[in-house]
């Protein structure tokens, strides 16, 4: 068996929360992380914002959904909705 064949893909999902859905098909979702300083081990919260294309899912703001890199759909959105929890 070739390794190429062999590899499995690894594709990069993400959970947060819909904090825009005024454009169409098109929601911003805000990912949450918890990190560790690594002089003063201190928590803190960090958080980005990630523009995912909805595709047949309707959803509103405050919906917990999973995210998952794709494509380029356009200039800013690389990421799709796959699930709302």
């Amino acid at each position: 068996m070739n390794t190429e064949q062999s590899r499995k893909k690894v594709v990069r999902r993400l959970t947060g929360i819909v904090s825009s859905s005024k454009m169409a098909k098109t929601v911003i979702v805000i990912v949450s992380r918890t990190m560790v300083h690594p002089k003063y081990g201190k928590a803190y919260k960090v958080s980005k914002h990630y523009a995912a294309d909805t595709g047949t899912f309707s959803l509103k703001e405050g919906d917990r959904v999973i995210i998952e890199a794709s494509r380029p759909i356009s200039k800013t959105k690389r990421w799709r909705v796959v699930e709302k929890i």
